[in-house]
């Protein structure tokens, strides 16, 4: 079983900067995919971006570039620095574990395991 929980949310203004982090619990973290989605209200949750095992990254086309997902296993934990937000980036961020194994994938079908979220709001 895996427990993760989010931190580092919060608000900010158009062009500001945030750092969201989720630790871990469980065993076989470093061996697991893991990514950051996230849900506005009103619609579907997306895939933002996705870390493997090896640190291998792929992003969502809205946030390439301005996004950046990072991982230390040893402290099992996740990172997500996010830089020039817009007000289009609001919404509740979750991070997310796939079992044991990677599907190299922004899509939330593979992820098995989710943290309870921590709210972003941007402001124009």
């Amino acid at each position: 079983q895996v427990q993760l929980v989010e931190s580092g949310g919060g608000s900010v203004q158009s062009g500001g900067s945030l750092r969201l982090s989720c630790a871990a619990s469980g065993y076989g973290y470093s061996e697991r995919c893991m990514g950051w989605f996230r849900q506005a209200p009103g619609k579907e949750r997306e895939g933002v971006a996705v870390i493997d095992s090896t640190g291998r990254t792929t992003y969502a086309d809205s946030v390439n570039g301005r996004f950046t997902i990072s991982r230390d296993n040893a402290k099992k934990s996740l990172y997500l620095q996010m830089r020039s937000l817009q007000p289009e980036d609001t919404a509740m961020y979750y991070c997310a574990a796939q079992h044991i194994g990677c599907v190299y994938s922004l899509s939330d079908t593979y992820f098995d395991y989710w943290g309870q979220g921590t709210q972003v709001t941007v402001s124009s």
